[in-house]
């Protein structure tokens, strides 16, 4: 891989005052305040350390070399934050997005992580001209609540949408990924790590998306119904948009090439339809509906049984419900498309191309 010139690399700057950041990140920010700026010592040809506080930070990059190139930027748990990039030779495209940093940076009943914020290159050709990070003062958080098909997965094949979803999000909206493995509505509610955490820090204006089904298998249906309202209210509560989410499907084919069939469409033990259920809630608490049940199988069901393996992780593990990296990048571009058509983000927020 060809070592970028870390001479043209800019200085990176760290300000006060952490805007749609928890109160813990911005005090944090303060207490940063005064010490030395962040600068290309930070950088090598792959990589970049930042040493800042849990928080909310606008990272501009300016991209291209020499020779042409095409870069990615991931970060953090293997959050895609800006997809493959190309720059002419000789020239420098500029692009910026907004990333949350935390402890517990992937899943949050998961380890830790490293403190700080992370970034990795990537890409056929990566080549970095200039960075310059600082703490984002007018972000909108989009908050994630689900389960293992939405979270920052922490290894390779795994990737849940959510943690592809940044990719095709600008500067000023950041993703704050708290979706965990093996969660139901009513772990979710019941984990101090979990919606206790994630409520407090939603401010006026903030996104909750909310997916959780695939593991209320034997929650029974007025219980279910009562959890969604439960999480709609906390989020209206806070000021917050709550979205509801159906779940993606599992790739389990019909004979005659379709998913109608209760466990490709998550119906569990008790009969609980739980998209149908999802869908009520939403029409009757007036709350915005991403139909990802419906939006998944319409894509499955195009590809068929053998092209579909590719979005899930059929073909490693013979798994039928977690996506590959493929899967959860097409799948969050499902999102992104909801997200316009919903005109629940401003369409110069989110990257189409």
């Amino acid at each position: 891989m060809r070592r970028f010139n870390l001479a043209v690399l800019a200085a990176v700057t760290l300000s006060t005052g952490l805007a749609a950041a928890p109160a813990q990140a911005s005090e944090a920010s303060e207490s940063y305040a005064g010490r030395r700026p962040l600068g290309i010592e930070n950088c090598t040809a792959t990589a970049c350390h930042f040493d800042v506080p849990p928080g909310t930070y606008d990272v501009k990059v300016l991209l291209g070399g020499e020779a042409a190139s095409s870069t990615s930027v991931s970060g953090e748990t293997r959050r895609s934050l800006l997809p493959e990039t190309s720059a002419p030779a000789g020239e420098r495209v500029a692009r910026s997005f907004t990333v949350n940093v935390r402890t517990r940076e992937g899943e949050p009943t998961g380890p830790d992580g490293t403190p700080g914020l992370d970034l990795r290159l990537g890409g056929s050709a990566p080549a970095l001209a200039g960075i310059e990070v600082t703490p984002a003062r007018h972000a909108r958080q989009i908050f994630l609540v689900g389960d293992s098909t939405v979270c920052d997965q922490p290894g390779d094949p795994y990737s849940g949408w959510g943690q592809q979803l940044p990719q095709y999000l600008c500067k000023g909206l950041s993703v704050a990924n708290y979706a965990d493995s093996g969660e139901s509505t009513v772990t979710y509610l019941a984990d101090s790590r979990l919606w206790a955490t994630v409520q407090p820090q939603i401010r006026p204006g903030d996104l909750v998306l909310i997916q959780l089904a695939h593991n209320d298998k034997t929650t029974d249906g007025a219980t279910y119904r009562a959890n969604l309202e439960a999480l709609v209210a906390g989020v209206r509560e806070k000021g917050g948009k709550p979205v509801l989410v159906t779940p993606v499907v599992r790739r389990w084919f019909n004979s005659d090439g379709t998913l109608d069939n209760n466990t490709a469409l998550l119906v569990n033990g008790l009969g609980v339809d739980h998209p149908a259920v999802i869908r009520s809630v939403a029409a009757d608490r007036g709350v915005p509906l991403i139909d990802l049940t419906a939006r998944t199988k319409e894509l499955v069901e195009s590809l068929g049984v053998e092209a579909s393996k590719t979005l899930y992780l059929y073909n490693e593990k013979r798994d039928n419900t977690h996506t590959s990296v493929h899967g959860a990048t097409l799948y969050a571009g499902l999102v992104r498309d909801e997200f316009v058509a919903l005109h629940l983000v401003p369409e110069g927020l989110v990257r189409v191309g």
